[in-house]
């Protein structure tokens, strides 16, 4: 799997931006034009191919690892991220959540970055696990204590809440062992594993409700969950399990990301963290080239996933 850091990060932005253009609205009006391709325009009045915050903080985050991981380093990128535009299609923030806007203030006003995310209960949007994947290639080798530590402390940059960094933990383990079993089920089965182990931790300890399905379902109970009981707002639980949804319930790319947008509510991030999953299951290149043509700074993305690729490239021995 040499190409695993451009697999994820176009498909996390392919997914954003199918996504985007239909934030926010009810599933029950998605379906009366659903979403088949790339558009533009919707609540941000955006060209096709626009990629929203999602997409902006995962490329922060990439770009920062091409140096080593320095927690201060990706403060920064996020910092220049939301009042600079960096890394924006067109130079400018937009669409920022609540909890993200004020644990980057925070970083910019100097608090440490171990301390600056939100932390109560309320705080758990999705907004650090839409951008936790690209984490994936780069802890791939490391022992799964250590891939702990460095997930939690970047989920924390925003979202330190105990809740939002064991779905961060649980969204990469999933894609860690897809990786190294191939396949799906197996990962799933894996992941679950891992969720009941630190569900026994101290920091942990009060987060078994929440995750509860997560556990306790069988991969094909899972699966097989009715449409109307996956929920797909911006509640990091809800995007976690709809983002797995989607991808038991598909066999390739388009069809993976078209179910996850066609699902409505926090369209661009269930896109988005479905279209990484699926980019590294199905590969960058069985993504329509049609899509990936209308991106914004395409070949800006592509170039940041060929050098990670270069740096971080190749499968490693899991550690459990």
């Amino acid at each position: 799997m040499n190409n695993l850091n451009k697999n994820i990060l176009l498909g996390t932005v392919i997914g954003d931006a199918l996504g985007l253009p239909v934030q926010f609205l009810d599933r029950e009006v998605i379906a009366k034009n659903p979403v088949t391709t790339m558009v533009g325009h919707g609540q941000f009045d955006v060209p096709a191919g626009t990629w929203s915050d999602d997409s902006s903080l995962s490329l922060c985050l990439a770009e920062s690892l091409c140096n080593g991981y320095d927690l201060n380093d990706i403060s920064n990128n996020f910092i220049k991220w939301m009042f600079e535009g960096y890394w924006t299609p067109f130079n400018k923030a937009f669409d920022i959540g609540n909890t993200t806007y004020f644990a980057i203030v925070n970083l910019r006003n100097g608090i440490s970055p171990h301390l600056a995310g939100m932390d109560r209960e309320r705080d758990n949007g999705n907004g650090s696990l839409m951008r936790i994947l690209p984490l994936v290639p780069y802890t791939l080798k490391m022992e799964a204590e250590t891939r702990f530590r460095i997930i939690g402390e970047v989920s924390s940059l925003t979202h330190r809440h105990p809740r939002s960094i064991l779905a961060c933990i649980a969204l990469c383990e999933f894609a860690i062992r897809y990786i190294n079993l191939q396949s799906i089920e197996n990962a799933y089965q894996a992941m679950q594993q891992i969720i009941l182990q630190l569900l026994k931790r101290e920091i942990f300890i009060e987060e078994e409700v929440p995750f509860k399905r997560l556990v306790d379902l069988s991969y094909k109970e899972f699966k097989t969950i009715e449409l109307k009981d996956i929920r797909s707002s911006g509640y990091v639980i809800d995007t976690l399990e709809a983002s797995l949804w989607c991808i038991f319930n598909t066999t390739n790319y388009k069809d993976a990301v078209l179910k996850a947008v066609n699902l409505g509510h926090d369209t661009d991030t269930v896109g988005a963290i479905t279209g990484g999953l699926a980019g590294i299951i199905y590969g960058y290149d069985t993504i329509p080239s049609e899509w990936i043509d209308i991106l914004a700074r395409k070949d800006d993305i592509i170039k940041l996933g060929e050098k990670l690729d270069s740096i971080y490239g190749g499968v490693a021995e899991q550690s459990f």
